[in-house]
């Protein structure tokens, strides 16, 4: 499953979508260190002016 991206809010929630090959998405946040569900409603969050995608570099230093 191909990351479509992983962004930061204006608060510091850092959240992840991604695009499974039949176009659902998925969305996960990053919780105490781990990856865990989100709600699919945060993916409009990807949209919001205060939000950034994060760059492969600061990917890098997440968990897996």
């Amino acid at each position: 499953m191909p990351a479509s991206g992983v962004y930061r809010t204006h608060l510091g929630l850092i959240f992840r979508v991604t695009e499974s090959a039949d176009g659902g998405l998925k969305v996960e946040v990053l919780q105490k260190g781990a990856w865990a569900p989100g709600r699919i409603g945060m993916v409009g969050l990807r949209l919001a002016p205060s939000t950034t995608k994060l760059g492969p570099a600061a990917v890098q230093r997440l968990p897996d």
